[in-house]
């Protein structure tokens, strides 16, 4: 398995909107990040989606390499 790109060493903070849903791109490649934008295609990356359970500032994973899915987790740290 491939590992996805680093788009970016840090999270992307992004005001969310309750029970809206987001597709964080996976692979790293998207020129939206942290969203999908379609750049996955003929890879084994596909997006992940993310509920926004209450309205607030969502800190999605810049890295791609968080243990918490769509969500920043600290790993970018440790790169």
């Amino acid at each position: 398995m491939s590992k996805p790109e680093i788009a970016s060493k840090t999270p992307f903070a992004i005001n969310v909107e309750k029970g809206k849903d987001y597709y964080w791109c996976a692979c790293g490649k998207s020129k939206s990040q942290p969203f999908c934008d379609g750049s996955h295609k003929g890879s084994e990356f596909t997006p992940v989606k993310y509920t926004a359970e209450e309205s607030k500032a969502a800190y999605f994973c810049g890295c791609k390499q968080s243990g918490n899915g769509a969500l920043c987790d600290g790993t970018h740290k440790s790169l």
